[in-house]
């Protein structure tokens, strides 16, 4: 594990899962995790990074990987206590989430959160159990002097919870979906119109691109087109590079098209390994 800098960019609060992906018709093992992706990402794209999550003895090769270069802390838990997904790509940019295990995320907690969290440029509330716990770790770090944080979220919490993710939107500096969340929440990706001026919205679609609404200025970047082997935690290593850079002092749109290019090179192998392997 990486000693913990004075000098960190970035905290994403989050989770590291073991995952079962079905792609086309084989199956693989892979560690993920939004946590996971936006923290590795963040931390290839230049940002020194902290990882609050989970934590468990190192057994697996790609966990060592991860935990070499990312400060990842939090509770310790077993191996078998991470929380698992099960997830079916069906190509086209459609997958569906077969089965998750929230396994220990309960003993993530604001105990674990450091007092000061305005020493981070960037404060990252990634995806959680519910739209609610992750309302409760934003709220606890505005009171603890968070800078900028940003917020992503996945289909079931806007499925169930649509309230309580607009209440996130409207609280977080940012915030990161794709295009089916904008479309359960809005109906289209061009009614969101209520994003203050100060505030950032990021739209991943696919193949299709990213929007990005920048306060009361709207944005379409392109995809980068590659052969894509396995297209999980491309949101999530969007947000993390694109965060990265807004950290380094980049505009949103450079910040993006930064995270466009990271996104293009995770979908590239299977899980976090086309990632890892170019570190």
């Amino acid at each position: 594990m990486t000693r913990h800098n004075e000098r960190t960019d970035i905290l994403v609060i989050g989770l590291v899962s073991i995952d079962i992906l079905h792609i086309g018709d084989k199956t693989y093992k892979s560690i993920g995790g939004a946590g996971m992706y936006t923290a590795l990402a963040s931390y290839s794209s230049g940002a020194l990074v902290r990882l609050l999550a989970p934590r468990s003895d190192i057994v697996r090769d790609e966990l060592k990987q991860f935990s070499n270069v990312v400060d990842w802390f939090g509770p310790e838990v077993q191996e078998d206590q991470l929380p698992n997904l099960e997830i079916s790509h069906h190509g086209n940019d459609i997958a569906t989430l077969e089965a998750i295990d929230w396994g220990a995320e309960y003993q993530l907690s604001k105990e674990f959160l450091p007092r000061d969290l305005s020493k981070y440029k960037i404060v990252h509330v990634a995806a959680l159990s519910s739209a609610e716990r992750q309302l409760y770790f934003l709220d606890e770090c505005l009171s603890r002097g968070a800078r900028f944080v940003s917020v992503g979220t996945y289909s079931k919490v806007v499925q169930q919870e649509p309230d309580t993710v607009c209440k996130l939107i409207a609280k977080a500096d940012a915030f990161f979906m794709n295009g089916n969340e904008a479309n359960l929440l809005f109906g289209s990706i061009d009614e969101i119109s209520y994003v203050d001026r100060s505030q950032i919205v990021c739209i991943t679609l696919g193949r299709d691109g990213v929007r990005i609404i920048d306060g009361d200025s709207k944005s379409d970047l392109s995809a980068q087109l590659v052969d894509v082997v396995d297209p999980t935690g491309a949101g999530d290593t969007f947000c993390g590079s694109t965060l990265s850079g807004l950290s380094s002092g980049l505009t949103i749109l450079q910040a993006a098209r930064q995270g466009v290019h990271m996104a293009s090179i995770v979908i590239t192998g299977i899980g976090p390994s086309a990632v890892l392997s170019s570190k």
